[in-house]
């Protein structure tokens, strides 16, 4: 696990894991209480630093049926320009 070539300092914060899911789009949604970003829930996303490998291959084996949820329950979008030019405010 440890670099040679690294120098020390470097070496220590160096580690052979799952990279967070996180892509810095931090919004729960109200009702799945996921995130819209990464779709973790926020127990998880609070404790990913703290998860053993397995439990975080866990966690990514459900995020793609997490996604479908989530996105399959997002509310229509309102406003916009389209309603701008319609006269809707």
């Amino acid at each position: 696990m440890s670099d040679p070539d690294l120098p020390v300092d470097t070496a220590v914060w160096r580690r052979d894991e799952i990279e967070s899911p996180c892509v810095n789009v931090c919004v729960l949604h109200p009702t799945e209480r996921l995130c819209m970003g990464c779709y973790r829930t926020g127990a998880e996303i609070a404790s990913w630093s703290r998860l053993s490998p397995e439990e975080r291959h866990e966690v990514m084996d459900e995020l793609p049926q997490r996604a479908i949820r989530v996105e399959g329950s997002k509310p229509p979008r309102r406003g916009g320009r389209a309603a701008r030019l319609r006269g809707e405010r």
